[in-house]
């Protein structure tokens, strides 16, 4: 049977690149290696696809092959095509299918992990809640935390008595020589017995029943910066759980949770008030005592004022919790209409009405009902 074009087996042109023509049997290799496809064709394939990037993959073979086509590696080899037993494809599969495919043998792949790395612990994640001032002007706050540190009985090992792991001879890993299609390779997997620490211990901790590390509880006084909002978090460096084998500590993040004020509205850094008046303040103006962030202060509001009107007291806002500039107030009027008049009232109302108080934008849809009757 003719043997296919090994340009046509990677799908790369005759002008590809070796990052094109690595990149084309990395798909290959992946779709195809028994270990994952199962199918009768898969071994075929995928050796098929190997032995077109042994060739193309190295310059000189190329060069002949792309002189002479299979010819060249038939003639080399008595006829039986090219041998690429002796190739090196362990930086595939190793970049493929993980450390399993770490030590070819022959290639000197990678040696294990003989001991566990230092880790950092973990983060953690607390809600905090703040009342609108706490979090409008900052506060000092003490609040209670949950944590993990390391256990003080056994100093984290999760242990006492420790000593070589005897499965692993303290390596941390455990070789195992598999055979495949392609050769012999070692397969390289963590200690089951040590769990990669290379070191075992006579007894189990009874204090943290061997995990190393202790549940705990303590109180932290925390600073909480002017301008925050609901949603904002504080990072507390270090505070968080503790590491293993030495790592440094997690980091503690707080998120705040403000609650509504009875007056004010936020919006970013900005604060609304709903002033509401009478329909006599609204038409003759008045002067009202404003409630702020800040105190107290007295608005004018003019006469002939309309619900929705708005009023702006610069400055009088949050102040922003990174460049500590401050927002601005607004004060919306809400003219007020009574549900319910008494006879004297009413009377007033009837009287103001004959006076005419019409405005001309009364009279502009009067005429336009007028006129398309």
């Amino acid at each position: 049977m003719n043997k296919r074009d090994y340009y046509e087996i990677l799908g790369v042109s005759k002008t590809a690149d070796d990052k094109e023509i690595k990149s084309a049997f990395r798909k290959l290799a992946k779709q195809y290696h028994p270990d994952i496809n199962k199918s009768p064709d898969a071994p075929e394939k995928f050796k098929e696809a190997q032995e077109a990037y042994a060739v193309l993959s190295d310059p000189e073979k190329r060069s002949q092959y792309d002189k002479y086509g299979h010819a060249a590696f038939d003639q080399m080899n008595g006829g039986a095509g090219f041998d690429f037993s002796d190739f090196d494809f362990s930086d595939i599969f190793s970049d493929l299918f993980g450390s399993a495919f770490g030590g070819f043998s022959g290639f000197g792949g990678s040696r294990g992990q003989s001991r566990s790395r230092a880790r950092r612990g973990s983060d953690r994640l607390m809600k905090v809640d703040l009342t609108f001032n706490e979090a409008v002007f900052g506060c000092k706050k003490t609040i209670n935390i949950d944590f993990y540190d390391e256990c003080d009985s056994c100093d984290g090992k999760g242990g006492k008595g420790e000593k070589k792991c005897p499965s692993c001879h303290g390596a941390g890993v455990i070789n195992t020589e598999q055979s495949t299609l392609f050769g012999t390779f070692m397969s390289r997997t963590t200690c089951p017995n040590c769990k990669g620490s290379g070191t075992i211990y006579e007894s189990t901790c009874s204090k943290c029943r061997g995990t190393g590390k202790l549940r705990k509880n303590k109180d932290l006084e925390v600073k909480i910066p002017a301008g925050v909002d609901t949603g904002n978090q504080l990072r507390l460096s270090g505070k968080g759980d503790s590491g293993l084998n030495g790592g440094p500590n997690g980091d503690l993040y707080l998120e705040f949770r403000v609650r509504d004020h009875e007056l004010f509205e936020r919006d970013g850094n900005d604060i609304y008030l709903e002033l509401p008046i009478t329909i006599t303040d609204a038409v003759l103006g008045c002067k009202k005592d404003i409630p702020t962030l800040y105190g107290n202060v007295k608005l004018n509001i003019p006469e002939g004022t309309n619900s929705g009107d708005k009023h702006r007291l610069k400055g009088k806002g949050i102040e922003d919790l990174h460049t500590g500039t401050k927002g601005n107030m607004y004060v919306v009027i809400n003219v007020v209409i009574p549900n319910k008049l008494d006879k004297k009232q009413k009377k007033l109302f009837e009287e103001l009405d004959d006076t005419n108080l019409k405005t001309s934008a009364f009279k502009t849809i009067e005429d336009y009902l007028k006129k398309n009757k």
